[in-house]
């Protein structure tokens, strides 16, 4: 909390709420100081705990606090003055990680009415057992005992993640992974199937996942050939660079956007008016119906790629073959 102009034992007690959540598995990744800050003073309340660690109480004491008792502790232990009506805040916002690691125990998700005295929030046992070691001696070894056997959200959400993510396998056995969609599918494809038929030999220059616009990039290798400024909106999907030829392709991949027209193709020759590389503009679509569907606005001097017919080409390019104009 670098601005924050807390006491220092209010901001130490904060800043160790954060070492136990997070060495217990809960991810930080993306959150702002201020949402860090807001969940570990919720789990704080939750626990009991304004400084010592050895008075933290759970499930195992029945301690279990509504989201306005958690409001009233965090204003009158951590220097905060949150408003009452901000409530819904803990539930959705700052104890949400916390929950979904099952580190904190929500009674409400078990149907009870709102009256109920024993609703609210609580530490879960195995927690409330590992973080009263804290700042001691058996600190450690507490948190393998508790780590053991447990999968924890950190390492859950990788795996999610893992699950939605395309393995592509560039040139030279160089991989990269791309984020789940089609058009992504259809990159994987230009790489793996289109390159090594119709570009042999070609280096991979560009690849723009859909969620990462600069996932591959060889800047320097661009640079060399002129190439307009990288941020520019008209970058292609895919670059590739045949260097014996000295050919560049320029690949559009359509999945929600255009295929190469006319007017397209002319934009991209006047950017690379200064490229000393004889240009090769490919548009590639996924399957014939996705190719049907654009047919009229393919422009001439151009190929077409199609993934489920890998083996064949569309020449949009007169009495030429695949090559320059």
């Amino acid at each position: 909390m670098p601005k924050s102009k807390k006491a220092q034992n209010v901001k130490q007690v904060i800043n160790e709420a954060l070492d136990i959540l997070f060495q217990a598995g809960i991810p930080f990744a993306g959150k702002s100081s201020r949402a860090l800050e807001k969940m570990a003073m919720a789990f704080l309340a939750v626990s009991g705990v304004s400084d010592d660690w050895n008075t933290a109480k759970g499930s195992s004491e029945n301690r279990r606090l509504k989201t306005r008792e958690i409001i009233i502790f965090i204003n009158e232990n951590f220097e905060e003055n949150i408003s009452s009506g901000s409530y819904d805040d803990i539930r959705r916002k700052d104890l949400k990680l916390p929950v979904v690691a099952l580190l904190i125990i929500n009674s409400g998700d078990k149907g009870r009415a709102t009256n109920d005295p024993t609703r609210g929030y609580s530490l879960d046992a195995g927690f409330e057992r590992l973080i009263v070691a804290y700042k001691t001696n058996n600190w450690n070894d507490a948190l393998r005992e508790f780590l053991s056997g447990r999968q924890t959200l950190i390492e859950l959400l990788a795996r999610k993640r893992d699950f939605d993510l395309i393995p592509v396998m560039l040139p030279g056995n160089k991989p990269i992974v791309l984020t789940l969609g089609e058009h992504n599918y259809l990159q994987k494809s230009i790489v793996e199937n289109f390159l090594p038929r119709f570009g042999k030999d070609c280096e991979v220059f560009y690849i723009g996942d859909t969620s990462n616009k600069s996932l591959h990039l060889e800047k320097d290798a661009l640079k060399d050939l002129n190439f307009f400024e990288l941020s520019h909106d008209e970058l292609p999907d895919i670059i590739a660079y045949n260097k014996t030829k000295n050919w560049l392709y320029l690949i559009e991949a359509v999945h929600s956007s255009g295929p190469i027209s006319e007017v397209r193709l002319h934009e991209l020759k006047l950017l690379l008016k200064d490229c000393p590389a004889e240009l090769i503009f490919v548009t590639a679509f996924l399957n014939r119906e996705s190719f049907r569907k654009c047919s009229s606005q393919i422009a001439w001097e151009t190929e077409v790629w199609i993934a489920d017919n890998p083996d064949h080409l569309i020449h949009f390019n007169g009495h030429k073959f695949l090559g320059p104009f």
